[in-house]
């Protein structure tokens, strides 16, 4: 991370590109290009090469793309009133690039780094083009604490367990890592427009409204900032309430830190010195939460030393489990219908909200791979596909952590009980309620297995399992050992 920079202005005009960093507070690229220009544009694009494939059979409807315009328009209307503006192209951003760079005359494109593979592929392309015309192309660290090759080994290799590479990570934070770059010291270079840019409608770009405003996620950095205040007020009880999905224990920060709404430094400050603050032997939620900070290093770490990660296993060995092909359960268990209560309301909380409590990830997951021996790929794509947070890294990182194909997974023989899941988790069935409503006269001794309870009881409850609430697709005792088998096949080969 570099705060020196040359005091002389080093080039005439500079040309911001947003991507993952939708903020005008604590934004590395924008501050280097403030510090190194005399004028400074600024542009989003919205990538037609992955707004595309979500389009192909007509309008959709897509939280994320919708998070994202609002948030656009608000860093927009940030930089208006900064004195700048925000120049927003719907095109292929390998070619629109270099193409808005020309039509400026800007000397350089400044950006922050991004590690996914096709990210990457992504940026060589457009430096390439850009270095053509004689342009430079500035990268920049923000999403990330310390990125992949700053934490190593002794040996200067790449960590695969977490808690050396947590060590290490701690032990070279120092508060120059998590200093806030003073972006609004060098507002001034801001360049305004001609006339007001406009903003392609959601509408427009092929996307239709959805349920997004409903959920009160915030968008933009007014949004991050609200989030991040209330969990501030609520983060020393993180430690035990972050697992317990009918309590209000996460951060839901998360897909503020997907598009950069916030800013790392700023929460792992924030986490770091309250950790630090914690008396000796006290529950110290800050410090579970920086934890999870960590961890989003790791991963991000994990995909860019190990790219094989988003085609197959980390652990290469695993790549010859022999998954079952069940089209039957996997429908069942996206639409949650797979008989087991906390399982099927996880499901519905995010094929209705887009969002998954973490608790519930782990058990959905273990669930899919180790219950119904499926392919954890294919519910890393559904995932994929319908998390408003959707983050490859930690989507690949977490998938691989329940399938225990991962670099530091769980030991596959151990498997989640859905059942004792839920009777820890949500012990008064609250949360399998709020989306199962048809259970809900079920005692919270009966909810988490509805199957056991006699007949008498489930006509009493007005929920007839089998009828009104589906029988479990699986016994869990039995899919127990055949998952045993399963993976003790694949390590003796």
């Amino acid at each position: 991370m570099r705060y020196h920079l040359p005091a002389e202005i080093v080039v005439d005009s500079a040309l911001v590109w947003f991507r993952r960093d939708l903020r005008v507070t604590d934004n590395a690229a924008l501050y280097h290009a403030l510090r190194a220009a005399r004028r400074v544009y600024c542009t989003f694009v919205f990538d037609s090469s992955i707004l595309d494939p979500l389009r192909k059979n007509g309008p959709a409807a897509d939280r994320r793309v919708e998070f994202i315009h609002r948030s656009v328009a608000a860093l927009g209307e940030r930089l208006r009133a900064a004195g700048g503006a925000l120049e927003c192209r719907s095109a292929a951003a390998i070619e629109e690039i270099p193409r808005l760079a020309r039509e400026l005359a800007a000397d350089a494109v400044f950006a922050n780094r991004d590690y996914e593979p096709a990210a990457l592929r992504r940026d060589a392309e457009v430096g390439a083009a850009l270095e053509r015309d004689g342009r430079a192309f500035h990268l920049f660290k923000d999403q990330v604490v310390f990125e992949h090759d700053e934490i190593r080994t002794a040996a200067n290799q790449p960590f695969s367990v977490f808690t050396p590479y947590k060590a290490a990570w701690l032990k070279k934070l120092t508060p120059f890592y998590l200093k806030a770059y003073p972006v609004e010291r060098y507002l001034g270079a801001l360049a305004g427009a001609a006339a007001p840019p406009s903003m392609a409608s959601l509408e427009s770009l092929g996307f239709l409204p959805t349920n997004l405003a409903d959920l009160k996620l915030g968008y933009g950095e007014e949004g991050g900032r609200q989030v991040f205040e209330d969990f501030c007020a609520r983060i020393d009880a993180y430690a035990t309430a972050r697992d317990f999905p009918a309590v209000r224990g996460p951060s839901y920060l998360s897909v503020h830190l997907r598009f950069g709404t916030v800013s790392v430094r700023e929460l792992a400050r924030f986490a770091w010195e309250r950790s630090q603050r914690s008396p000796p032997g006290a529950e110290n939620g800050a410090g579970a939460w920086l934890s999870e900070l960590i961890w989003r290093d790791f991963y991000q770490m994990i995909l860019r030393e190990h790219p094989h990660v988003t085609l197959g296993a980390f652990r290469r060995e695993y790549n010859s489990i022999a998954w079952e092909e069940n089209t039957d359960a996997f429908a069942a268990w996206c639409e949650g219908r797979t008989g087991y209560p906390l399982v099927d309301a996880a499901m519905a909380q995010i094929n209705s909200t887009g969002y998954m409590h973490n608790r519930l990830r782990m058990v959905t997951a273990s669930f899919l791979t180790k219950d119904l021996g499926i392919d954890w790929r294919r519910g890393e794509d559904y995932f994929a596909r319908h998390l408003n947070d959707y983050d490859l890294a930690a989507n690949n990182g977490g998938w691989q952590w329940a399938a225990s194909t991962g670099c530091d997974a769980q030991p596959y023989f151990r498997i989640f009980n859905p059942v004792t899941q839920s009777e820890r988790f949500d012990p008064e069935g609250k949360f399998i309620r709020r989306y199962l409503p048809q259970l809900e006269r079920f005692t919270a001794a009966e909810i988490h297995a509805p199957w056991r309870v006699p007949e008498e009881r489930q006509h009493a409850a007005g929920c007839r399992i089998g009828t009104d609430y589906p029988a479990p697709i699986v016994d869990h005792a039995t899919a127990r050992l055949r998952t045993l088998e399963r993976y003790g096949k694949a390590k003796t080969r």
